[in-house]
C-alpha cells in the first residue's frame, strides 16, 4: 500500500458521510455530451457519451451503482482529461440512460462483457491510446475486465485509475446496509425496484409480487440480480463478480484510490499484503475523501481525485 498524504479535506466537509454527499448534491459540472447509441451482441443497446477534440488518446469512464454518465464525478474527471488533450467516452449501463433496456438481463458488478463492449468498439475508433477510470461499481468493472483479460489485453489499453472500489462485494453490501448508511443504500434499493417494476411491464414473466418484502441489498441481489444473470444467488454473484480475486492476474499500469474513511467499504476493499507487491498495481489510500468524494475547494474546479488520474494516466 502506498499513501497518498496530500489529499487534505476542506474543513466544512469534517466528517465522510459530508465528504460523500457534498460533492453528489451541490456539485455542479457542466459537460456539452454528444451521445451516441451502440448496438451490443444480444440486440440490446449501450447509450455513450463523447467529449471529442480529434485526439489519440482516450479516457472510458465507467460510473458507479445507479449513477450514469451525467453524474458530477463523471462530468468532473470528463472534464479534466479533456482540458488536458484526451477525448473522453462515458458509458451508460444497460438501463442506466434513462430507458429501460430491451433484454430480460440489465447491469451487475461483474458485467464485463459490455464494458469489453465499448472498449472494441472504442479500438474500432482508431485511438492510439485507450484508459479507462472507474467509480465504484465502475471501479470493481474495471479491475475484473482487466484481471480477464491478463497477458490478451489489447495492446491499445495503456492504463487504469479506479477510486472508492468495493473490490469484495459480499463484505461491502454488509457494511452499506449498516445502519449508519441507511440513507445510501435505501436510496440505491427504491431506484433498483423501479427498474424491475419497469423491466416487468416487458417481461410479464419476472415475478415482482413480492418486491414489497425486499428490504436489502442483498435480498435485492439474491431475488433479481443473480437469478437474472445465471448466478446460484446473492453470494454466488458476489463471489464471482468481485475484482479482488481478478487482481494478480492485471498486466497493465494501474491505479487504486480508497479512502480509508469510505462508509461503502469494508476492510476487505484494502487488499494491503496482496497488492504491496504487485508488478503493476498501484494501491493508495487516503486518510479522508469518504466515497466517491475528495472534494477540492480550488479556483480550477478540478477535484483531488481527477488531478490524481490524470497524473497516473497522462505521465
Amino acid at each position: 500500500m502506498q499513501r497518498a498524504p496530500d489529499y487534505i479535506s476542506p474543513a466544512p466537509l469534517f466528517n465522510a458521510h459530508l465528504q460523500t454527499i457534498y460533492p453528489s448534491l451541490f456539485r455542479n459540472v457542466k459537460v456539452n455530451w454528444s451521445r451516441e447509441r451502440i448496438t451490443t451482441t444480444d440486440n440490446d443497446f449501450l447509450d455513450i457519451d463523447w467529449l471529442k477534440q480529434d485526439s489519440k488518446r482516450l479516457v472510458i469512464i465507467s460510473h458507479g451503482l445507479e449513477g450514469n454518465s451525467r453524474r458530477a464525478y463523471v462530468n468532473g474527471m470528463a472534464n479534466a482529461f479533456y482540458k488536458n488533450g484526451f477525448d473522453v467516452l462515458a458509458w451508460n449501463y444497460r438501463g442506466c440512460s434513462e430507458e429501460i433496456n430491451r433484454q430480460l438481463r440489465f447491469y451487475h458488478s461483474g458485467a464485463t462483457d459490455d464494458l469489453d463492449h465499448v472498449v472494441k468498439f472504442a479500438i474500432s475508433r482508431d485511438y492510439d491510446e485507450i484508459n479507462l477510470v472507474g467509480f465504484s461499481l465502475g471501479g470493481n468493472l474495471t479491475l475484473k475486465y482487466l484481471g480477464e483479460q491478463g497477458d490478451s489485453i489489447s495492446s491499445h489499453c495503456k492504463k487504469a485509475a479506479v477510486f472508492s472500489v468495493p473490490m469484495h462485494l459480499h463484505s461491502s453490501c454488509i457494511q452499506l446496509s449498516r445502519s449508519s448508511n441507511w440513507i445510501y443504500s435505501q436510496r440505491f434499493l427504491r431506484s433498483l425496484k423501479k427498474k424491475i417494476i419497469a423491466k416487468a411491464k416487458l417481461y410479464p414473466e419476472l415475478d415482482v409480487s413480492n418486491l414489497k418484502n425486499v428490504t436489502s441489498l442483498l435480498e435485492f441481489d439474491d431475488q433479481y440480480t443473480a437469478p437474472l444473470h445465471g448466478f446460484k444467488d446473492a453470494i454466488d454473484y458476489y463471489t464471482k463478480s468481485s475484482s479482488l480475486h481478478f487482481l494478480s492476474n492485471i498486466k497493465v499500469p494501474v491505479l487504486i484510490v480508497n479512502a480509508l474513511n469510505d462508509p461503502f467499504l469494508s476492510k476487505e476493499c484494502y487488499p494491503i499484503h496482496d497488492l504491496k507487491h504487485h508488478p503493476h498495481v498501484i494501491f493508495e489510500t487516503t486518510k479522508e475523501g469518504g466515497h466517491c468524494g475528495f472534494a477540492s475547494f480550488n479556483e480550477n474546479g478540478v477535484y483531488w481525485s481527477e488531478q490524481r488520474a490524470l497524473n497516473f494516466i497522462a505521465s
